[in-house]
C-alpha cells in the first residue's frame, strides 16, 4: 500500500475523530466519476472533501486554477489531487480526463459548479459538459451545516436532458444550505432557459 495513500488515511481518521461534522452519505463509485462539491459556499467545503475523499479512500482529483501551481505550491497542490487548468485551452482538462478513463483508472474528479463563493445566479455548466463528454456519472457530494453532516450523496447517469437532470440535482440539494448558507446558490444552468453561458 502506498505511503501517500496510509498517510491520508490516517490524517482523514483525524480529523473525523476531532471534527464537529459528522460524515453520512451512499456508497462509493466503483467507477471513474464527477464528484460534484456543493453548496460551495466557504474555503473548509475544500477540507471537507478531501477528508471525505480520503476517509472513503477516493482518489480524487480536482481543478485549480494555473497559477496556483506556479513555485513551491506546484508539488503540494498536486499531490493533493490538484490539475492546472489553462483558461485559454480549458478543453484539454476533458482530453486529459477522458484519457484517464480509458486507462482504467478509478477516481473522482471533484467539481464545484457554484464558482466562487457567493451568490452567483447560475451554477456553471463544465460538470455537465464533462460527465457528457466522457461519460462518466455524477456523484452529488454536499455540506449542510443545518445538520452539521457531509459525505456522499447518489451516484447516476446524466441522461442529456438538462432541465430533467438538474430537477434532480435540485431536488437533492434543496436541504443543504452548505457552511454559509447566505452564500448558497440554487442549483441551475443557463442552458435550462437556452441562454449561452
Amino acid at each position: 500500500m502506498p505511503y501517500g495513500y496510509v498517510v491520508k488515511r490516517i490524517l482523514a481518521r483525524a480529523f473525523w475523530a476531532l471534527s464537529r461534522w459528522t460524515l453520512t452519505g451512499d456508497e462509493v463509485p466503483t467507477r471513474p466519476t464527477i464528484l460534484i462539491g456543493a453548496p460551495h459556499t466557504s474555503n473548509w467545503d475544500f477540507v471537507l472533501m478531501l477528508a471525505i475523499a480520503w476517509r472513503l479512500g477516493i482518489d480524487v482529483h480536482w481543478l485549480g486554477k494555473k497559477s496556483l501551481f506556479t513555485g513551491w505550491r506546484g508539488p503540494i497542490m498536486r499531490r493533493i489531487g490538484g490539475v492546472p487548468v489553462d483558461r485559454d485551452d480549458p478543453s484539454r482538462v476533458v482530453k486529459d480526463v477522458i484519457a484517464q478513463v480509458h486507462s482504467g483508472e478509478v477516481f473522482a474528479l471533484v467539481v464545484t459548479p457554484d464558482g466562487t463563493r457567493g451568490g452567483n445566479e447560475y451554477w456553471k455548466s463544465g460538470f455537465y459538459r464533462i460527465a457528457t463528454e466522457t461519460g462518466m456519472p455524477v456523484t452529488l457530494g454536499y455540506v449542510d451545516r443545518t445538520t452539521m453532516t457531509t459525505g456522499l450523496g447518489p451516484t447516476f447517469e446524466l441522461t442529456g436532458d438538462v432541465a430533467a437532470d438538474m430537477d434532480r440535482i435540485r431536488t437533492f440539494y434543496a436541504d443543504k444550505a452548505g457552511v454559509r448558507p447566505s452564500r448558497r446558490t440554487e442549483p441551475r444552468l443557463r442552458e435550462e432557459r437556452g441562454a449561452d453561458e
